[in-house]
């Protein structure tokens, strides 16, 4: 194999984790701020829930709210987990392409070896993606859980419209 044909081989074989890396390091910074939102958020829950007598009916509901916060940033801190594990395993894939390239033509014994390696790493570091994903869904279920419930306890937040400008 000539040398620039063995060049775009190692460049496309690390191109899809490289790519992969990239993607999972915006979803690990979209996760961290919702992460903060829901830190800021049950704190000015818990905040809200000191000045309510416990035997009201709006403490079950702040409680009820504080306690599926715990649940989404569980949620959340488990698919970062997930995310840093994608990231890292990612960059192991494209690293063992690399070396795997490099000793390719001195030692195929030990090429094929790499080669696997960085195949079982992005089977690792995909698994884990698909994991955070499907963790990340179920916080935006409970998101939107915690949503419903605000409308319902204290009405439809939008607007009435005038007479005659209903939406139809």
């Amino acid at each position: 194999m000539d040398s620039t044909n063995h060049l775009f081989t190692v460049l496309t074989q690390i191109a899809a984790p490289a790519l992969l890396t990239n993607a999972s390091s915006v979803l690990a910074l979209n996760t961290a701020n919702r992460f903060g939102r829901v830190v800021d958020r049950s704190r000015a829950v818990a905040a809200g829930l000191r000045g309510i007598a416990p035997d009201s009916i709006d403490y079950g509901l702040w409680q009820r709210q504080l306690d599926r916060l715990k649940q989404r940033g569980k949620l959340l801190m488990r698919a970062q987990t997930g995310l840093y594990l994608a990231i890292g395993t990612f960059v192991g894939t494209a690293l063992f392409a690399v070396l795997g390239s490099m000793v390719l033509e001195r030692a195929p014994g030990a090429a094929t070896a790499l080669g696997i390696v960085g195949i079982v790493l992005g089977f690792l570091a995909t698994g884990s993606l698909l994991f955070a994903c499907v963790l990340i869904a179920r916080e935006t279920r409970l998101a939107l859980a915690g949503l419903q419930d605000d409308v319902t306890a204290f009405g439809d937040p939008r607007p009435t419209p005038p007479p005659g400008l209903e939406t139809r």
